[in-house]
């Protein structure tokens, strides 16, 4: 599992010219399913997102999280977070979940940050998306490997 979190001021997502989701200030995450991610290692992600302190506090320290901070979440799919190029210039992408996963792991991960009590809005699965955000920092993390 991948997990591409950047601290924004605003973001959102539209698709067939549609604006489909929206946050303000909060994590845009861009998550890609692996081929042998379970449950379990999205428990894993999801535990570590929501427990990110990486907003700042009153003396400008990275210190305060999501929930101190009031923040929202926007969850979008993503699958070429798995892209091989370590041959030839066309990405591989044998290394990414197939469709009935990685649709059921994103769905999994949404009900999961919903039920922590989350503001949660997300993108389209296998839709061609447009993502906008205001990156606030710019900060941005990649989580794999936890």
């Amino acid at each position: 599992m991948k997990f591409v979190i950047q601290r924004v001021t605003k973001a959102s997502v539209t698709v067939d010219g549609t604006c489909i989701g929206s946050i303000g200030k909060g994590f845009l995450v861009l998550i890609g399913v692996g081929a042998e991610d379970t449950k379990e290692i999205a428990d894993k992600y999801v535990k570590k997102l929501l427990g990110l302190r990486i907003f700042e506090d009153a003396e400008g320290k990275t210190n305060l999280s999501l929930k101190d901070v009031g923040g929202e979440l926007l969850l979008i799919s993503q699958f070429t977070l798995y892209a091989d190029c370590r041959k030839g210039n066309r990405p591989s992408f044998i290394n990414a979940g197939a469709p009935a996963l990685a649709t059921e792991l994103y769905e999994y991960i949404i009900e999961s940050c919903k039920q922590e009590g989350y503001p949660v809005q997300t993108g389209e699965f296998g839709a061609d998306m447009k993502v906008e955000l205001l990156n606030d920092g710019p900060f941005t993390i990649v989580l794999d490997n936890l």
